[in-house]
């Protein structure tokens, strides 16, 4: 077991640093020099994804000043700035990405802004209608649509500024059957069953939570959160709210590894800011959602975690993050898991505000207890925007599964104990094309092709080549300039 366990783990060490040697090699490319700042679009004074490329590196917190004044009258997007938003500090005031996590201060947040008073109102968010696809003997084929929608309103209060901000997802309405087809996935439960080759759906509920920060000096800042659903210090930003995985509709198999905890109830976070570096900690309820997607569940702070990052350029941002899961899973309530996870990611603005090349690579690590079985996953992932309207993406994963798998829609047996079954992999590769149909919002057609790597003898369970294909439609809010 020992020996299996050994050369499980310096398979996975070669794949995540072949994955950092790609990232590496991409760093390195030369930055499209002398390119002019001539539209590539003859209409592109029409297309919306035009006025958010400018926003990398937007300085929101800059812009609320100016709209306060009269200048924010209508929905807009922060201008592009090199001031607030390039420092560290200045990017953790935006809190533009979920819970308290970090992302590269030059990645593109496309939402829609407005002035109300003292208040700044923020809107950003993501909806894909799918049509999946999957070969093999446990391949299934489903429509449905998964979706976040995120609001956020901003002001400054004594000392500091409070940030109110609330995600909500329509999946529980738009996910029949408590579940969508995913090979290979594992991870909560369905009508009291584990869910295999499966993905659940988010609650309508993500995220209710409020921020305040108080600057303590020009190099350091105090951060509190408070929610009573929201996302701990713990991994790196979700899945579905990284830019790497922005056209990416399905969840990554390592997510129960990784980014879990993005919903959580009962969470608070104290955090501090120096500099390129943060520090915070935070403690929440450990029980992840049950099966009533559409309410609030409420529990003791039972878990904890805490999570270093670094951001030490406009471009990069990394973090470590280490936790104790108090009986997260509800089918084995009597077992905690230690979770660690790390994580890199890198944001290449192109030339000419053309589009931009976001890479992320995570690593996820569980040890439950009792027991301390290991299980691991790494994944990579980089998404590219080209000629404004053109996106290409790729997701590589490397994760370990267990006898979960050999379930399939059976109930769980008396006595059953999980213990590590295999190691399985996923390579997707997609594009989808911008198009403007509707005012204000950004639609995309494309599709994803996905193949799956596993051992020989899960041949009769999943067949020989087992492969998903996916197609959507996807909508994105978009300012539009005045």
């Amino acid at each position: 077991m020992r020996a299996r366990s050994h050369h499980r783990n310096i398979r996975g060490y070669l794949f995540f640093a072949s994955l950092a040697l790609a990232l590496f090699g991409l760093s390195a490319a030369p930055t499209q020099a002398g390119s002019t700042s001539k539209p590539l679009c003859p209409l592109a004074e029409k297309c919306p994804c035009s006025r958010f490329l400018v926003a990398h590196g937007a300085a929101m917190n800059g812009t609320m000043a100016g709209m306060r004044n009269g200048s924010g009258d209508s929905m807009q997007m922060a201008s592009m700035g090199k001031g607030e938003r390039a420092s560290f500090i200045g990017q953790v005031l935006d809190h533009s990405s979920a819970g308290t996590s970090a992302e590269p201060a030059s990645t593109p947040h496309p939402m829609l802004m407005k002035s109300a008073g003292d208040w700044t109102l923020m809107f950003h968010g993501s909806a894909f209608v799918n049509a999946i696809q999957q070969t093999g003997p446990r391949g299934g084929d489903k429509v449905f649509s998964t979706s976040w929608l995120m609001p956020m309103a901003q002001r400054s209060l004594g000392p500091g500024t409070l940030t109110l901000r609330g995600m909500f997802s329509l999946e529980p309405a738009t996910i029949t059957d408590r579940q969508y087809p995913e090979l290979f996935q594992i991870g909560e439960t369905a009508f009291g069953k584990p869910i295999v080759d499966g993905q659940h759906p988010h609650n309508f509920f993500m995220e209710l939570a409020a921020l305040y920060d108080v600057k303590l000096g020009e190099d350091i800042l105090l951060s509190f959160y408070a929610a009573p659903v929201g996302d701990p210090a713990m991994g790196p930003e979700a899945y579905p709210h990284r830019t790497s995985a922005s056209e990416d509709p399905l969840a990554a198999l390592g997510h129960h590894l990784q980014d879990s905890t993005h919903i959580s109830d009962d969470v608070v976070t104290l955090g501090l800011t120096y500099k390129i570096a943060r520090v915070e900690v935070s403690g929440f309820h450990g029980r992840e959602p049950n099966e009533n997607r559409w309410t609030i569940s409420a529990g003791p702070i039972d878990s904890w975690s805490t999570r270093l990052t670094l951001n030490p350029a406009p471009n990069w941002s990394g973090q470590y993050s280490i936790g104790r899961l108090h009986s997260p899973e509800q089918l084995f309530p009597a077992e905690d898991t230690l979770r660690m996870t790390a994580s890199v990611m890198y944001d290449r603005p192109f030339a000419g505000g053309s589009g931009s090349w976001a890479t992320t690579l995570v690593w996820g690590r569980n040890k439950d207890f009792p027991g301390g079985e290991v299980f691991n996953s790494y994944l990579g992932e980089s998404t590219v925007r080209f000629a404004r309207h053109n996106y290409a993406w790729t997701r590589i994963e490397n994760v370990d599964r267990t006898n979960l798998l050999l379930l399939g829609e059976n109930p769980l047996p008396p006595g059953f104990e999980e213990h590590f079954l295999a190691r399985v992999q996923a390579y997707t590769l997609g594009y989808d094309h911008e198009f403007n149909f509707i005012p204000r919002v950004s639609s995309a057609v494309g599709g994803q092709f996905t193949l799956y790597g596993k051992p020989a003898f899960l041949d009769s369970t999943y067949g020989a080549h087992p492969t998903g294909f996916l197609l959507f439609v996807r909508l994105r809010p978009v300012p539009l300039e005045k």
